[in-house]
Protein backbone atom coordinates (compact mmCIF):
# COMPACT_ATOMS: atom_id res chain seq x y z
CA UNK A 1 0.00 0.00 0.00
CA UNK A 2 2.88 2.37 0.81
CA UNK A 3 4.08 2.21 -2.79
CA UNK A 4 0.81 3.82 -3.90
CA UNK A 5 1.40 6.82 -1.63
CA UNK A 6 3.31 9.95 -2.61
CA UNK A 7 6.25 11.19 -0.55
CA UNK A 8 4.16 13.60 1.51
CA UNK A 9 1.72 10.84 2.45
CA UNK A 10 4.57 8.52 3.41
CA UNK A 11 6.17 11.19 5.61
CA UNK A 12 2.94 11.91 7.44
CA UNK A 13 2.30 8.17 7.71
CA UNK A 14 5.61 7.58 9.47
CA UNK A 15 4.95 10.47 11.85
CA UNK A 16 1.52 9.04 12.66
CA UNK A 17 3.11 5.69 13.48
CA UNK A 18 5.36 7.49 15.98
CA UNK A 19 2.31 9.22 17.51
CA UNK A 20 0.53 5.86 17.65
CA UNK A 21 3.53 4.37 19.47
CA UNK A 22 3.32 7.18 22.03
CA UNK A 23 -0.37 6.42 22.55
CA UNK A 24 0.46 2.74 23.21
CA UNK A 25 3.04 3.84 25.78
CA UNK A 26 0.41 5.96 27.54
CA UNK A 27 -1.91 2.97 27.79
CA UNK A 28 0.80 0.61 29.04
CA UNK A 29 2.07 3.10 31.62
CA UNK A 30 -1.46 4.08 32.72
CA UNK A 31 -0.43 7.74 32.51
CA UNK A 32 -3.38 10.08 32.93
CA UNK A 33 -2.17 13.61 33.67
CA UNK A 34 1.49 14.02 32.82
CA UNK A 35 3.75 15.61 30.24
CA UNK A 36 3.59 12.54 28.01
CA UNK A 37 -0.20 12.88 27.77
CA UNK A 38 0.08 16.54 26.81
CA UNK A 39 2.86 15.76 24.35
CA UNK A 40 0.68 13.19 22.61
CA UNK A 41 -2.13 15.74 22.16
CA UNK A 42 0.29 18.34 20.83
CA UNK A 43 1.97 15.98 18.37
CA UNK A 44 -1.15 14.56 16.78
CA UNK A 45 -2.45 18.11 16.33
CA UNK A 46 0.54 18.84 14.10
CA UNK A 47 -0.77 16.38 11.49
CA UNK A 48 -3.87 18.40 10.49
CA UNK A 49 -2.07 21.70 11.16
CA UNK A 50 0.76 21.14 8.67
CA UNK A 51 -1.32 18.91 6.41
CA UNK A 52 -3.85 21.71 6.10
CA UNK A 53 -1.17 24.24 5.19
CA UNK A 54 0.25 21.95 2.51
CA UNK A 55 -3.24 21.19 1.24
CA UNK A 56 -4.10 24.87 0.81
CA UNK A 57 -0.96 25.34 -1.27
CA UNK A 58 -1.77 22.13 -3.18
CA UNK A 59 -5.17 23.52 -4.15
CA UNK A 60 -3.39 26.11 -6.32
CA UNK A 61 -2.28 23.44 -8.82
CA UNK A 62 -5.95 22.58 -9.25
CA UNK A 63 -6.94 26.19 -9.89
CA UNK A 64 -7.34 27.27 -6.26
CA UNK A 65 -10.50 29.24 -5.54
CA UNK A 66 -10.99 29.73 -9.29
CA UNK A 67 -11.97 26.08 -9.84
CA UNK A 68 -14.54 23.87 -8.15
CA UNK A 69 -12.10 21.08 -7.30
CA UNK A 70 -9.56 23.64 -6.12
CA UNK A 71 -12.17 25.01 -3.72
CA UNK A 72 -12.93 21.51 -2.42
CA UNK A 73 -9.27 20.86 -1.63
CA UNK A 74 -8.77 24.34 -0.17
CA UNK A 75 -11.76 24.23 2.19
CA UNK A 76 -11.00 20.70 3.39
CA UNK A 77 -7.45 21.85 4.05
CA UNK A 78 -8.59 25.02 5.81
CA UNK A 79 -10.76 22.86 8.09
CA UNK A 80 -7.77 20.69 8.93
CA UNK A 81 -5.58 23.72 9.59
CA UNK A 82 -8.17 25.24 11.92
CA UNK A 83 -8.60 21.96 13.80
CA UNK A 84 -4.83 21.70 14.21
CA UNK A 85 -4.73 25.32 15.40
CA UNK A 86 -7.38 24.50 17.98
CA UNK A 87 -5.26 21.60 19.20
CA UNK A 88 -2.25 23.90 19.49
CA UNK A 89 -4.29 26.27 21.68
CA UNK A 90 -5.45 23.25 23.70
CA UNK A 91 -1.82 22.29 24.25
CA UNK A 92 -1.04 25.81 25.42
CA UNK A 93 -3.62 25.39 28.18
CA UNK A 94 -2.11 21.99 29.01
CA UNK A 95 1.51 23.05 29.24
CA UNK A 96 1.30 26.66 30.44
CA UNK A 97 -2.02 26.92 32.27
CA UNK A 98 -2.04 23.48 33.88
CA UNK A 99 -5.54 22.74 32.52
CA UNK A 100 -5.83 19.12 31.29
CA UNK A 101 -9.23 19.62 29.63
CA UNK A 102 -9.84 23.28 28.67
CA UNK A 103 -13.36 22.84 27.33
CA UNK A 104 -15.03 25.08 26.33
CA UNK A 105 -12.12 27.43 25.73
CA UNK A 106 -10.42 29.51 23.05
CA UNK A 107 -9.37 26.21 21.45
CA UNK A 108 -12.95 25.83 20.20
CA UNK A 109 -12.41 28.88 18.01
CA UNK A 110 -10.31 26.51 15.90
CA UNK A 111 -12.27 23.28 16.42
CA UNK A 112 -15.80 24.54 15.75
CA UNK A 113 -15.33 26.23 12.33
CA UNK A 114 -13.38 23.24 11.00
CA UNK A 115 -16.55 21.17 10.63
CA UNK A 116 -18.22 23.92 8.59
CA UNK A 117 -15.30 24.01 6.15
CA UNK A 118 -15.27 20.19 5.85
CA UNK A 119 -18.94 20.32 4.88
CA UNK A 120 -18.17 23.13 2.43
CA UNK A 121 -15.27 21.12 1.00
CA UNK A 122 -17.53 18.11 0.52
CA UNK A 123 -20.11 20.30 -1.21
CA UNK A 124 -17.57 21.51 -3.78
CA UNK A 125 -16.24 17.97 -4.21
CA UNK A 126 -19.78 16.84 -5.02
CA UNK A 127 -20.16 19.71 -7.45
CA UNK A 128 -16.84 19.00 -9.14
CA UNK A 129 -17.55 15.30 -9.56
CA UNK A 130 -21.09 15.66 -10.85
CA UNK A 131 -22.54 13.93 -7.80
CA UNK A 132 -25.57 16.23 -7.73
CA UNK A 133 -26.63 15.11 -11.19
CA UNK A 134 -26.17 11.44 -10.32
CA UNK A 135 -27.95 11.93 -6.99
CA UNK A 136 -31.12 12.88 -8.84
CA UNK A 137 -31.01 9.52 -10.60
CA UNK A 138 -30.19 7.43 -7.49
CA UNK A 139 -33.13 6.26 -5.39
CA UNK A 140 -30.97 4.61 -2.71
CA UNK A 141 -28.96 7.80 -2.16
CA UNK A 142 -32.16 9.76 -1.52
CA UNK A 143 -33.40 7.10 0.89
CA UNK A 144 -30.06 7.10 2.71
CA UNK A 145 -30.11 10.87 3.20
CA UNK A 146 -33.71 10.84 4.41
CA UNK A 147 -33.50 7.90 6.83
CA UNK A 148 -29.99 7.84 8.33
CA UNK A 149 -29.65 11.40 9.78
CA UNK A 150 -32.82 11.13 11.93
CA UNK A 151 -31.70 7.72 13.22
CA UNK A 152 -28.31 9.15 14.15
CA UNK A 153 -29.99 12.12 15.83
CA UNK A 154 -31.98 9.75 18.03
CA UNK A 155 -28.85 7.73 18.87
CA UNK A 156 -26.92 10.89 19.72
CA UNK A 157 -29.76 12.14 21.92
CA UNK A 158 -29.88 8.85 23.78
CA UNK A 159 -26.13 8.67 24.41
CA UNK A 160 -25.45 12.35 25.14
CA UNK A 161 -28.63 13.25 27.03
CA UNK A 162 -30.12 10.06 28.46
CA UNK A 163 -26.91 8.25 29.39
CA UNK A 164 -24.21 10.92 29.82
CA UNK A 165 -26.48 13.51 31.44
CA UNK A 166 -29.04 11.31 33.13
CA UNK A 167 -31.84 12.77 31.05
CA UNK A 168 -31.01 16.36 32.05
CA UNK A 169 -30.08 18.64 29.14
CA UNK A 170 -27.95 21.01 31.24
CA UNK A 171 -26.67 19.24 34.39
CA UNK A 172 -25.75 21.33 37.41
CA UNK A 173 -22.35 22.95 37.00
CA UNK A 174 -22.30 22.56 33.21
CA UNK A 175 -22.57 25.55 30.91
CA UNK A 176 -25.09 25.80 28.06
CA UNK A 177 -22.16 26.44 25.69
CA UNK A 178 -20.69 23.03 26.48
CA UNK A 179 -24.05 21.37 25.83
CA UNK A 180 -24.32 23.09 22.44
CA UNK A 181 -20.76 22.11 21.48
CA UNK A 182 -21.24 18.53 22.73
CA UNK A 183 -24.13 18.08 20.33
CA UNK A 184 -22.87 20.27 17.48
CA UNK A 185 -19.48 18.56 17.06
CA UNK A 186 -20.65 14.97 16.39
CA UNK A 187 -23.69 16.05 14.39
CA UNK A 188 -21.61 18.42 12.28
CA UNK A 189 -19.16 15.60 11.60
CA UNK A 190 -22.01 13.38 10.50
CA UNK A 191 -23.40 15.94 8.06
CA UNK A 192 -19.99 16.10 6.40
CA UNK A 193 -19.72 12.29 6.52
CA UNK A 194 -23.15 11.77 4.94
CA UNK A 195 -22.32 14.18 2.16
CA UNK A 196 -18.91 12.61 1.55
CA UNK A 197 -20.35 9.06 1.54
CA UNK A 198 -22.87 9.93 -1.16
CA UNK A 199 -20.14 11.65 -3.21
CA UNK A 200 -17.82 8.65 -2.91
CA UNK A 201 -20.38 6.03 -3.91
CA UNK A 202 -21.80 8.04 -6.78
CA UNK A 203 -18.52 9.19 -8.32
CA UNK A 204 -16.18 6.21 -8.16
CA UNK A 205 -15.02 6.78 -11.73
CA UNK A 206 -14.36 10.50 -11.26
CA UNK A 207 -10.96 11.46 -12.70
CA UNK A 208 -10.63 7.92 -13.97
CA UNK A 209 -10.79 6.54 -10.44
CA UNK A 210 -7.29 7.92 -9.79
CA UNK A 211 -8.41 9.80 -6.67
CA UNK A 212 -10.87 7.22 -5.41
CA UNK A 213 -8.53 6.21 -2.56
CA UNK A 214 -7.97 9.85 -1.62
CA UNK A 215 -11.71 10.47 -1.39
CA UNK A 216 -12.15 7.17 0.50
CA UNK A 217 -9.51 8.29 3.00
CA UNK A 218 -11.34 11.58 3.55
CA UNK A 219 -14.58 9.66 4.02
CA UNK A 220 -12.97 7.31 6.54
CA UNK A 221 -11.47 10.26 8.40
CA UNK A 222 -14.83 12.01 8.68
CA UNK A 223 -16.43 8.82 9.98
CA UNK A 224 -13.76 8.34 12.63
CA UNK A 225 -14.02 12.03 13.64
CA UNK A 226 -17.72 11.55 14.33
CA UNK A 227 -17.04 8.81 16.85
CA UNK A 228 -14.04 10.71 18.22
CA UNK A 229 -16.07 13.86 18.88
CA UNK A 230 -18.87 11.75 20.32
CA UNK A 231 -16.41 10.07 22.69
CA UNK A 232 -14.92 13.44 23.66
CA UNK A 233 -18.34 14.90 24.47
CA UNK A 234 -19.27 11.83 26.50
CA UNK A 235 -16.05 11.57 28.52
CA UNK A 236 -15.88 15.30 29.33
CA UNK A 237 -19.46 15.07 30.58
CA UNK A 238 -18.88 11.98 32.72
CA UNK A 239 -15.53 13.26 34.00
CA UNK A 240 -13.55 10.36 32.54
CA UNK A 241 -11.62 12.30 29.91
CA UNK A 242 -7.83 12.40 29.85
CA UNK A 243 -5.38 13.37 27.11
CA UNK A 244 -4.41 10.23 25.23
CA UNK A 245 -7.58 8.20 25.89
CA UNK A 246 -9.41 6.11 23.29
CA UNK A 247 -11.32 9.16 22.10
CA UNK A 248 -8.06 10.99 21.48
CA UNK A 249 -6.84 8.05 19.42
CA UNK A 250 -9.98 8.34 17.28
CA UNK A 251 -9.45 12.08 16.83
CA UNK A 252 -5.81 11.54 15.88
CA UNK A 253 -6.78 8.80 13.40
CA UNK A 254 -9.62 10.80 11.88
CA UNK A 255 -7.40 13.80 11.28
CA UNK A 256 -4.67 11.57 9.89
CA UNK A 257 -6.88 9.88 7.30
CA UNK A 258 -8.39 13.17 6.17
CA UNK A 259 -4.91 14.65 5.87
CA UNK A 260 -3.67 11.65 3.88
CA UNK A 261 -6.66 12.01 1.58
CA UNK A 262 -6.00 15.70 0.96
CA UNK A 263 -2.28 15.08 0.40
CA UNK A 264 -3.25 12.53 -2.25
CA UNK A 265 -4.23 15.44 -4.47
CA UNK A 266 -0.65 16.72 -4.30
CA UNK A 267 0.16 14.17 -7.03
CA UNK A 268 -1.45 14.42 -10.43
CA UNK A 269 -1.55 11.44 -12.84
CA UNK A 270 1.10 11.67 -15.52
CA UNK A 271 -0.58 9.84 -18.37
CA UNK A 272 -4.21 10.82 -18.13
CA UNK A 273 -5.11 13.80 -20.28
CA UNK A 274 -8.77 13.48 -19.34
CA UNK A 275 -7.95 14.21 -15.70
CA UNK A 276 -6.62 17.67 -16.41
CA UNK A 277 -9.61 18.36 -18.60
CA UNK A 278 -12.14 17.23 -15.94
CA UNK A 279 -10.40 19.18 -13.14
Amino acid sequence: MMKNLNNLQKTFGLFFLFVLGLWVYIQLSASRDSTVNYTYSFLFGLIPFFGGIIGMFTSKQWGGLKSVLGKAIFFFSLGLFLWGSGENIWSYYNFFKGEPAPYPSLADIGFAPSIFFWILGTYFLAKASGAFLMFKKSTWAKVFVIIVPPLLLLASYYMLIKIARGGVLVPEGETPLKVVLDIAYPLGDFLALTFAFVVFTLTGKYLGGYYRMAIASILLGLGIMYFGDFSFSYTTTTGTFYNGNWGDLLLASGNFFMTIGILGFASRPQASPNVAKEA
